[in-house]
């Protein structure tokens, strides 16, 4: 038997297990069930080994089987991927694309490198979600979200594509009202504008010796947008912790200060991320390329 029929019996074995029947495989390719068990049997024979226990009422995958099963997608992948790639390369790049990315970040500091990416590849339909919610990767129809977090959640595949680092600052007209602060509790006198929901919230800052500090406190304003947030700074409303992707600009024109410089906050990693099933077509690894130059 030749290359292509092993791998269409192991693309075949997949389809039974992940349908759980023999009989749905048959409906959906539109062959004998007479025809599924035989192939079934014969990839038994082949390895010498049960891969599905079937008696009646019963109905389980072997150890054996689910090694077979775990390889076979691996090698479904690489082979549906090359052959995309291959038979592609002459042709426009097309399919949908589907992103979802945090809203001030992906407005202020993704746009140009998305429109970039979109009008290189004019045949790939973008759908691009700007919200901070945290898209469920297993369930919804995205092929990717950017995360920017201290840490990823284990149930998805992330590639690193950047660094955020936050800034603690105020507006100069502000801190002419109100005593600009040396110390971190020096902060509870002042206006502390908060990214979050939280009545109470709390700001950890590592010092010069490595050593972690903190300060609770109560939100003189809360708001999920941090754009929102650095206008209310601007508009010398207060204090506020905002990432530099936002207010750097500011800060170099002297339209806001950077406060406590001794003190730092942990860095946020901004990430590429997909579900750990999701098999990388050729659209996302031209997109994760483009994402992690971006970066």
């Amino acid at each position: 038997e030749n290359i292509l029929g092993q791998i269409e019996d192991l693309r075949l074995f997949a389809l039974v297990v992940e349908n759980r029947s023999i009989s749905k495989v048959a409906d959906k390719l539109n062959i004998a069930k007479s025809a599924v068990s035989r192939r079934l049997k014969l990839l038994e024979a082949r390895f010498g080994t049960k891969l599905i226990d079937r008696v009646p009422g019963a109905w389980d995958v072997t150890a054996s089987g689910l090694e077979l099963y775990q390889r076979s997608v691996q090698v479904i992948g690489d082979v549906d991927e090359i052959d995309s790639d291959f038979t592609q390369t002459s042709q426009m790049i097309s399919g949908p694309l589907n992103i979802s990315a945090p809203r001030d970040f992906g407005l202020t500091y993704l746009s140009p490198a998305i429109l970039s990416f979109s009008k290189r590849y004019p045949e790939i339909q973008m759908t691009v979600d700007f919200d901070d919610r945290a898209v469920d990767l297993n369930r919804e129809n995205y092929d990717f979200a950017i995360r920017i977090t201290a840490k990823v959640e284990d149930a998805v595949v992330a590639q690193k594509i950047g660094c955020a680092q936050l800034r603690l600052c105020a507006s100069p007209f502000y801190l002419k009202r109100k005593e600009e602060p040396k110390h971190l509790n020096d902060l509870i006198n002042h206006q502390l504008l908060y990214f979050g929901t939280a009545r109470r919230s709390v700001w950890k800052f590592m010092n010069n010796s490595g050593k972690y500090e903190e300060i609770s406190f109560q939100p003189a304003l809360n708001s999920n947008s941090g754009e929102f947030l650095m206008h209310a700074v601007l508009n010398n409303q207060g204090v506020a912790v905002l990432p530099d992707f936002l207010v750097d600009h500011a800060i170099a024109s002297g339209k806001l200060v950077s406060l406590l410089p001794h003190l730092s906050v942990p860095d946020y990693g901004i990430y590429l991320v997909h579900a750990n099933e999701r098999r990388l077509n050729r659209r996302m690894r031209l997109f994760s390329k483009e994402m992690k130059a971006a970066g």
